[in-house]
């Protein structure tokens, strides 16, 4: 009996081991990425080379292709994607890949004795479980990087205020600030980049500023692109516009700061109630309480 235990315990550890030595990376890549990162080269990334990332995508994507899409939900998949940050033209396929196939899997495992006693009804009703998941991940993905971008923007402004004071030109302030915020903000600085990559392509200023708008979909993000669109048509200081923008956007940040710091008292509220004050009511009236029921027990038994 205490050899079934351990057996289940020895197995379950040797299964996590594999799982962990085949999803890291190797010693050989990270010193290769550390290299790269010093000398400025692009190293091959594991989706160029014919592995089992490579073929899970390629799995996904034939998967995904069979579902029926209508080009509206395309549309709108597409932008939130963009928003989550996956820019990828398979991006869409393997997205509709891991809903079906979430779903699929969901029903299998209500629809067959392989965890539970089989139902059908609760198989169903997991499978549209398991295809409206993926959806709300990612517009969880989507509100995530937004809010990191929405943090990032007043340093951005800072930097470009200086940029564009020192005697740097619009487009080429956008692109130094890109590069030094790689590291604190690098979702807003793959977005800057983007602008600078337009620009060199031969687009407009006003239709790369708008598709970062586009792209982004913060509000913030909007309101600058039409403080810039605006300067631009009208020949006013930049300078001066980034400086007002960015006390305005900074009084935001601010005020957003105020209004969660007044909420934490009201959403304290249910874990007080359900889960602190339960504990509390055990701890000071628990022992009291069995003292009453010992001392009027045989009482009333009388």
């Amino acid at each position: 009996m205490l050899l079934l235990p351990l057996l289940a315990f020895l197995f379950a550890s040797l299964l996590v081991a594999a799982a962990a030595m085949a999803f890291s990376p190797g010693t050989a890549g990270m010193i290769e990425r550390r290299l790269a990162e010093v000398t400025g080269t692009r190293v091959k990334s594991t989706a160029d080379e014919p592995g089992y990332e490579r073929v899970v995508v390629d799995a996904l994507k034939r998967i995904g292709s069979v579902g029926p899409h209508s080009p509206s939900e395309m549309g709108k998949l597409q932008k939130r994607l963009v928003s989550a940050g996956y820019r990828s033209r398979e991006a869409i396929a393997v997205f509709f890949g891991i809903r079906i196939g979430f779903a699929l899997l969901c029903f299998t495992l209500l629809a067959t004795p392989i965890l539970f006693r089989p139902n059908l009804p609760m198989a169903l009703a997991a499978c549209g479980l398991g295809y409206l998941l993926p959806s709300m991940a990612l517009g969880r993905l989507a509100k995530r990087r937004q809010h990191r971008i929405r943090l990032g923007l007043p340093d951005a402004l800072d930097l470009l205020v200086v940029s564009v004071e020192a005697g740097l030109g619009l487009d080429q302030a956008i692109q130094r600030v890109g590069e030094e915020l790689a590291f604190a903000h690098p979702d807003l600085s793959d977005e800057l980049r983007l602008i600078n990559l337009e620009l060199r392509a031969g687009k407009g200023r006003v239709d790369a500023l708008k598709n970062l708008a586009d792209r982004t979909g913060v509000d913030d993000i909007a309101s600058l692109v039409a403080m810039l669109v605006q300067t631009d048509k009208f020949g006013t200081s930049v300078a001066q516009s980034l400086r007002v923008h960015s006390d305005t956007v900074r009084t935001k940040r601010r005020q957003r700061a105020e209004e969660a710091a007044a909420k934490t008292g009201v959403k304290m509220v249910f874990p007080l109630v359900f889960c602190i004050f339960p504990a509390i009511w055990v701890v000071t009236i628990g022992p009291a309480a069995i003292k009453f029921i010992q001392v009027l027990g045989p009482m009333t038994q009388k």
